[in-house]
């Protein structure tokens, strides 16, 4: 089985799975529980910098945001490359993150009213049904439904790499930044896709778990999903802000 995140390829649960551990196996419902505390720790730690902002210039969100992203991307390397210690980097993850996207989220409500509680409940319902979804069965990750999510996502990332580095030489790519018809239409495709590679994580966890990967896996589960919801929330937060540049 494949999948567009890149912590969740099945050779990493194949791998875990062989070594064993004495610790117990991973679990479908252990991963839930890991994923629902990294969320909340991550709720938190946003609405700490969110409340520490709050009142000042969008300005003083620029630190936060610095430090979650930079703290994050460490914190997410390590992961990846020392999975055992998943259940201490992880939460440090999820911390960081929640500094990175308080800062962020502070800086897009300063410029719109109300965007924040909307990308946050759009992002949660979307977990919450998509979840609901794929272990109920009305959701199913086959492989031609696999091979099309990841064609999307690699075109998606190549796209906005391309675009960075135009940018780094004054080429700049209005269109999909803009509030028109197609700045908006590009957002939903990016959202729906994001979406969608949820279902991806679903199937490589439940994969992981029938593997009898160790207990530990269930943390870097919960971490992977994080980056994904993560990458989910922030493309809700562009949209919703496009569109209410569109109807300013």
């Amino acid at each position: 089985m494949r999948t567009s995140n890149p912590a969740l390829r099945e050779s990493v649960f194949k791998e875990a799975g062989r070594a064993g551990t004495a610790q117990g196996t991973m679990t479908i419902n252990g991963t839930i529980h890991k994923t629902g505390f990294l969320l909340v720790l991550a709720t938190i730690s946003a609405g700490l910098t969110w409340n520490s902002i709050q009142g000042g210039s969008p300005g003083e969100a620029a630190p936060w945001v610095f430090a979650g992203a930079i703290g994050g991307f460490i914190a997410a390397m390590v992961t990846s490359f020392k999975r055992e210690w998943a259940p201490i980097t992880a939460p440090i993850y999820a911390a960081l993150e929640g500094l990175f996207l308080g800062g962020i989220s502070a800086m897009y409500a300063a410029a719109y009213h109300g965007i924040i509680f909307q990308a946050v409940g759009l992002t949660f319902a979307t977990l919450f049904i998509l979840l609901v979804a794929y272990r109920t069965g009305y959701i199913r990750a086959t492989e031609k439904f696999k091979a099309g999510v990841i064609a999307a996502t690699g075109a998606i990332f190549v796209f906005y790499l391309v675009t960075m580095v135009l940018s780094l030489f004054h080429v700049p790519m209005p269109l999909i930044h803009s509030s028109g018809v197609f700045g908006i239409g590009f957002s939903v495709v990016v959202v729906v896709i994001a979406a969608l590679n949820l279902v991806l994580d679903f199937d490589l966890i439940e994969t992981g778990a029938s593997y009898g990967a160790p207990k530990y896996m269930e943390w870097y589960g919960g971490f992977a999903l994080m980056v994904t919801l993560v990458w989910l929330y922030l493309e809700i937060l562009r949209l919703l802000a496009k569109l209410q540049d569109r109807r300013g």
